[in-house]
């Protein structure tokens, strides 16, 4: 289809949710002829799981758990459909954690992504992700096959090398983090030379609305996408730029942080993913990421769900008085009171010594009402406040951490 990857970008709502149901169960089915997974689901049935409802009432899955069954039956944790010698590519990333990879087809999905970026056949790819032990160089690598562009594999570093093959080659296309093409820039700068990048594809890390201009101002059109090593491409900016389109590889879900339940639209919460990649099917697997679903579809005619993009990290533990405050705890005050619509625990100092207090959304209730809960379920004891509902900021946070770790 012109001007889109392939016609399952465009689908109507009811052909969309029609695949799903059938995609589902067998990406369930798959999934429990892996040994982990098979444990985690070995009471569902995958022929009910056929909606997003079902889906939510699945266990979540945490990178936690992943690192544990990893270290104790290396190197997939038993959370592949395949045999390790099975991949073309064994990755390592900080922790460490292992990921697989293949070369056939586009993997990672990352092409969807290029494509929408203007990427394609003529291009040469300047590709500044890293190649040594982690897979982001060659999932872009992987993409960048999907849409006939040729590449460079230029990895992190070594800026002057850089412009020196940049020219040479005439790289059309930089994709990389988004800081490190401003480097590459300034040193173009510093020796005289003229870039011939024109695209930048970018992704793990900020892409800060100043980068971006500094770039357009540069004749770079900059669009950016969120993957992971464990999932590949989640969802990516096209050029409508209004948040970023859910992948048609994966299922998000965005959760209360430290449960599993889904929130309204609009609310932040984390980001859940699950993967119809039959070698390695996560289901539900929590990222640590806050986004929000957006309204509508893209101006871009896209009709995938939108997410706000990147809006911080989930995992809120927090010290305080000496004992670990989570997510889960939160969550777990919230379940035990019908009348509570949402909680905030705000760490603070006065004077030389930690001070918590909770705010809990009610639309009727006293402060004393909760505060046997609050000791019960958090561990600790501290102030209650009662607040309107809708009053607590919409910012996905359930563990605010006011104290000034400068002074």
């Amino acid at each position: 289809m012109a001007g889109y990857y392939d016609d399952l970008e465009v689908r109507g709502p009811e052909e969309r949710e029609e695949a799903l149901s059938e995609a589902l169960p067998a990406t369930i089915g798959r999934a429990r002829t892996a040994p982990a997974l098979a444990r985690l689901l070995r009471d569902v049935d995958p022929d009910s799981v056929i909606d997003r409802a079902a889906l939510a009432r699945l266990p979540v899955i945490r990178k936690s758990e992943l690192a544990e069954a990893q270290a104790k039956t290396p190197p997939f944790g038993g959370f592949t459909t395949r045999l390790a010698a099975e991949f073309d590519h064994i990755f390592q990333s900080p922790g460490p954690i292992y990921e697989p990879g293949r070369r056939e087809g586009d993997w990672w999905r990352l092409g969807r992504f290029l494509h929408a970026a203007g990427v394609g056949r003529g291009d040469i790819v300047h590709n500044c992700f890293g190649y040594h032990l982690t897979p982001a160089g060659m999932m872009f690598e992987s993409g960048a096959r999907a849409v006939d562009a040729a590449v460079l594999p230029a990895g992190t570093g070594q800026s002057e090398l850089q412009v020196r093959a940049a020219v040479d080659i005439g790289t059309t296309v930089y994709a990389g983090t988004p800081d490190f093409l401003k480097v590459i820039i300034d040193k173009a700068d510093e020796m005289g030379e003229q870039l011939a990048i024109r695209r930048a594809a970018v992704g793990g890390g900020a892409l800060f609305p100043s980068l971006r201009a500094l770039y357009a101002d540069r004749g770079i059109a900059t669009l950016q996408c969120y993957a992971t090593a464990d999932l590949g491409n989640i969802a990516y900016e096209s050029d409508a730029m209004e948040g970023m389109i859910v992948d048609e590889g994966v299922i998000v879900e965005i959760v209360r942080p430290g449960t599993g339940d889904p929130v309204p639209e609009g609310e932040v919460g984390e980001v859940l993913v699950t993967t119809l990649n039959p070698d390695y099917p996560l289901i539900r697997f929590a990222t640590g990421d806050l986004s929000a679903v957006m309204p509508g579809i893209s101006p871009c005619g896209r009709t995938n769900m939108r997410i706000k993009g990147w809006m911080g990290r989930a995992d809120q533990t927090t010290k305080i008085k000496g004992m670990f405050v989570r997510p889960e705890q939160v969550a777990t005050l919230v379940a035990r009171h019908p009348e509570i619509q949402r909680a905030r625990v705000i760490a603070e100092r006065n004077g030389e010594m930690d001070s918590m207090t909770v705010q809990l959304e009610v639309k009727a209730g006293a402060p004393e009402d909760f505060q046997n809960s609050v000791a019960d379920t958090l561990k600790l004891k501290g102030q209650v406040e009662i607040v309107q509902p809708g009053s607590l900021p919409n910012d996905g946070m359930v563990i605010e951490d006011r104290r000034s770790y400068d002074e």
